[in-house]
């Protein structure tokens, strides 16, 4: 293998070669822009980039790469900043290279229900403008209205509706990449079915800009559904809420979305965006936000009734039906913006934690006796019905020599928990540079082996975001 890359020192050679490249104004060295471009929503990290460029084709990303890779300069790949696994934080200083001007819908084909778009769309973006035509892009990660579309790429993605849906690698058919060396690739075929050769479009999804900068995408798209339903379940326990969402898929129901939020979290939440939607019991401990869509109103409420008659058997109080769109979008807006109020409540490590969904009851179990052990509080929600836990972990009144040393033998024994329940440490926020030290509970050294290999093939210099997901060693 080969050693890890030093933190580089650009000079103003290459400064003046980016320039040649980009218009002036996208080479950018001043304070205030490096400073931004240091930190994405990954805990209180910060390191600072020694250049922000902001390209608009991949022919210009292909000539910074050129560069990059002969002057053996680190290079960084940067979305919307919103990742949670400080996978764009420039940590090698080097080239912070952002996709924010790469922001166009090119192709709406609604023959083939397929897209081509530029990675600088932001989800939400593209989603609104789909539904417009009825056609419909199911991942939709909480950060859908800022978070980029590339971003989402490099991180597989999911959100509330990837348990009837799935994720973004289901729905991704051809990726223009750019590679370390500066060669443009297609990765595949604007087709449905492809038995032509390895999936070079699957192994680029989920790699975090580790292997290849990604330039254009093409998803296909579905019918958009012409309904939705929606409801709110308090329990009297948590872990009677998780149960519960194992016995609804086993009676034959599959929600569009199912998401857990336990009480504290549902309680900052209410106070953070100021919404009294909710009026939460003494005795409630959690809640389940389900939702179905079809296109047959009555078998929906068919639906729902029979879901309300499941979660009554275990302790659940009173149901809160959405009447309307507003009180829809008001339930939504609660739950996708838990994160914020939890960051906005206390420095927090957040914990990307799945495993099968049956085992959700002790794995969350598993976690606050963790807690009760290393003596941390933490706030968990997540994505129930696809098995994937979010775990806050709040630093509250926690040390120094607790927040930054015994507290990752906390993390490392609920990695281990998750692990022999049959699940792993990231279910859509990757690995990144603040899980990377965790790696080696889920895999063994062939694994990463094989891993470290497919790394040095796509850039055999090191300089495509490295540090993440693991260390190359010599």
């Amino acid at each position: 293998m080969m050693a890890t890359v030093p933190k580089s020192f650009l000079t103003s050679r290459h400064l003046e070669e980016f320039k040649n490249i980009l218009q002036e104004k996208y080479v950018l060295v001043d304070e205030e822009t490096l400073h931004h471009y240091s930190h994405d929503e990954t805990e209180d990290l910060h390191f600072l980039p020694d250049v922000v460029l902001k390209p608009r084709t991949a022919a210009e990303i292909s000539a910074i790469l050129k560069i990059c890779n002969r002057e053996k300069i680190p290079l960084t790949p940067r979305g919307a900043g919103t990742g949670l696994s400080g996978g764009a934080l420039p940590h090698w200083g080097g080239v912070l290279l952002s996709t924010e001007r790469m922001n166009e819908i090119l192709t709406i084909d609604e023959r083939n229900l397929q897209v081509i778009t530029e990675p600088g769309v932001i989800t939400e973006v593209l989603q609104t403008t789909l539904k417009e035509k009825n056609l419909f892009y199911p991942p939709d990660p909480s950060s859908r209205g800022s978070c980029f579309i590339g971003g989402n790429i490099s991180e597989n993605s999911g959100g509330p509706k990837a348990v009837k849906y799935g994720v973004v690698k289901d729905y991704v058919l051809n990726l223009e990449v750019v590679l370390a060396t500066g060669e443009i690739i297609w990765t595949g075929a604007n087709v449905l079915k492809n038995a032509t050769g390895y999936n070079l479009t699957q192994l680029i999804v989920g790699s975090e800009g580790t292997l290849g900068i990604v330039t254009k995408i093409v998803l296909k798209l579905l019918p958009l559904p012409k309904y939705d339903l929606l409801m709110l379940v308090p329990f009297l326990s948590a872990e009677n809420a998780c149960a519960a969402v194992a016995a609804i898929f086993r009676a034959g129901y599959t929600p569009s979305a199912m998401e857990f939020m336990e009480r504290d979290a549902l309680e900052w939440v209410s106070r953070f965006v100021e919404n009294n939607t909710v009026m939460i019991d003494e005795e409630v401990q959690a809640h389940l936000l389900i939702e179905v869509d079809g296109n047959n109103k009555d078998v929906l409420m068919e639906e729902m009734e029979g879901i309300a008659a499941i979660v009554a058997t275990f302790d659940s109080g009173e149901i809160l039906f959405a009447d309307n769109e507003q009180q829809k979008e008001e339930l939504w807006k609660m739950r996708r913006r838990v994160g914020e109020a939890v960051k906005a409540h206390s420095i927090y490590k957040e914990e990307d934690t799945v495993v099968p969904r049956a085992e959700l009851p002790v794995l969350l179990k598993g976690v606050k006796d963790i807690g009760k052990k290393y003596g941390f509080h933490s706030v968990c929600y997540g994505h129930a019905g696809d098995g994937n836990l979010h775990v806050n972990i709040i630093r509250g009144d926690l040390s120094e020599a607790q927040w930054n040393g015994s507290l990752k033998e906390g993390i490392r024994e609920i990695f281990e928990l998750v692990k022999r329940l049959g699940g792993t440490i990231s279910g859509e926020h990757g690995i990144g540079l603040v899980q990377k030290e965790y790696m080696n509970i889920i895999f063994n050294e062939t694994q990463m082996r094989l891993m470290r290999e497919i790394k040095k093939i796509f850039d055999p210099n090191n300089i495509l975001n490295p540090g993440k997901i693991f260390d190359l060693i010599s």
